[in-house]
């Protein structure tokens, strides 16, 4: 038995539950006195699955939703799967315009980016020590003219995203801006153009004027989000938004490219991750196994897709949810939930994000 409880990885425990021990080493590690959430639930594939939590884990999702768009609400879970919007439904900030990507900086404190529209000019900050009050921080006004590789660039910001690259000490500022303007008999053309550009600095309040392309390849590519690598590197997670055809069957998907160095250079993406039509990905890490949870919106707020993996190389499962059918589902997601960052916290915020915001509406 003493051999079976060495078994702690979440790749061990299932493959001894494959071998029919799983129940024993679980029955085993309850008699020792060892938290059943110190191991991987495994079941066959469609079984009723009863999600593991950590006691010390709790996830927030900052979004928007259908009816407000471009307005912060929130949501919480406390395995990762299962979300409940709070605050009754209402809005936990009369100040924040965008679409929502908080990231911790290295002083402890919470920074969220947003605008007021594709057409601001500025990107904003905002502040929090508690994730319950933010207020304004810094603005920030990129230099599109003349940037090497996009000329032409139009005088439009989409959904800014936001790194603190602990490696650097360094904030990773990110969003997508087209060169070529859109035309009726040809819509699609103005989201072909679209590349995601970057600025990297120690402050927000102090970053460079001039942005850069962060992907050497041409391909249209919006949402993109930075993930450092557990294994080493950084992965890329982007939207692929050039339109599906039998030319370019990737289209309309989320996919991700890892490199060695947080600025690349990126290879080209590989194979979808999502169905078409997706958009707006995050990533949280699941109790206990660890697995990635890249969840993704299909557009426009009609519902919540999630892939699944042990590693961000993959390999990358779909998962099943909000299906109206119970026993299909293995997550679920407030109707009319759009897009945002989730990220992971300590269940002691929780509790003190859930007090502030009383009254769920799930």
């Amino acid at each position: 038995m003493a051999g079976l409880l060495d078994c702690a990885t979440p790749r061990c425990l299932r493959r001894n539950a494959r071998r029919g021990i799983g129940r024993a080493l679980l029955s085993a590690a309850l008699l020792l006195g060892i938290p059943a959430v110190a191991f991987a639930q495994s079941v066959p594939p469609g079984a009723p699955e009863t999600p593991p939590v950590d006691p010390q884990r709790a996830y927030l999702f900052a979004h928007m939703t259908k009816e407000r768009y471009g307005v912060l609400y929130y949501s919480v879970s406390v395995d990762g799967l299962h979300w409940r919007r709070i605050n009754a439904g209402k809005t936990v900030s009369s100040d924040y315009h965008g679409h929502a990507s908080i990231a911790r900086g290295g002083d402890g404190r919470y920074y969220l980016v947003g605008n007021n529209s594709d057409e601001d000019p500025l990107i904003r900050f905002w502040v929090s020590d508690d994730l319950i009050r933010w207020t304004p921080y810094a603005t920030y006004r990129p230099e599109l003219k003349n940037l090497p590789g996009h000329p032409n660039a139009l005088q439009r910001i989409g959904a800014p995203k936001l790194l603190f690259d602990g490696a650097s000490k360094s904030f990773l500022l990110s969003w997508h801006t087209p060169n070529v303007p859109g035309a009726k008999e040809d819509p699609e053309r103005y989201w072909a153009s679209q590349r995601t550009l970057y600025v990297i600095g120690k402050d927000l309040a102090k970053l460079p004027a001039r942005p850069k392309r962060l992907f050497g390849w041409d391909m249209a590519t919006i949402d993109t989000i930075v993930q450092p690598n557990p294994e080493g590197g950084y992965c890329a997670v982007i939207k692929d938004e050039r339109y599906p055809s039998y030319d370019w069957i990737t289209g309309k998907t989320i996919r991700i490219s890892c490199a060695a160095s947080l600025l690349g250079p990126y290879p080209e993406p590989g194979p979808p991750l999502s169905p078409a039509f997706r958009e707006a990905p995050t990533l949280i890490r699941a109790p206990v196994s660890n697995d990635w949870l890249l969840y993704y919106e299909q557009y426009a707020g009609t519902s919540y897709g999630l892939s699944r993996a042990p590693r961000l190389e993959g390999p990358w499962i779909q998962v099943s949810g909000n299906s109206g059918v119970a026993e299909w589902n293995r997550y679920e997601m407030p109707a009319g939930t759009r897009h945002g960052s989730m990220l992971e916290i300590s269940r002691k915020q929780y509790d003190a994000i859930v007090a502030a915001f009383p009254g769920a509406v799930q």
